[in-house]
């Protein structure tokens, strides 16, 4: 899968709540998990779908976040919503740090021989 991604994302794990409206302009709102955080987007895991193209907001104790969302995946645990940030709208460790935040750049760091190279398939033959 091509990375689209211009800079880091940031595991996380942190209880906020969201706001969209729905199809029909109902408001709606729910506890979600946020999963992961980046400059400009987010991925929350709620137990409802929320439409492609839909504008949420993620609220957190001192303030929001206003996106778009961009795919939302059923998995065995919930719906992962991924969010981009409207222009203007930023993150920073510094406006808010979800309670569990970890830069995965930094096990590489930390352990580089616990990372696998990659693999490539090789032609019957073309090996050196």
């Amino acid at each position: 899968m091509f990375e689209r991604r211009t800079e880091p994302r940031m595991l996380c794990a942190d209880l906020v709540e969201v706001r969209w409206k729905d199809p029909g302009g109902k408001p709606r709102r729910a506890v979600a998990n946020l999963e992961d955080i980046s400059l400009s987007g987010a991925c929350v895991q709620v137990d409802l779908q929320i439409p492609l193209g839909v504008e949420v907001t993620i609220n957190y104790p001192k303030g929001e976040f206003s996106g778009t969302v961009r795919y939302c995946h059923f998995r065995e645990i919930g719906y992962f919503v991924g969010l981009q940030f409207e222009e203007g709208c930023k993150w920073s460790s510094k406006s808010f740090k979800p309670m569990h935040l970890l830069d995965p750049r930094t096990l590489v760091k930390k352990h580089p021989d616990r990372v696998k190279p990659s693999r490539f398939n090789v032609a019957p033959g073309a090996q050196s």
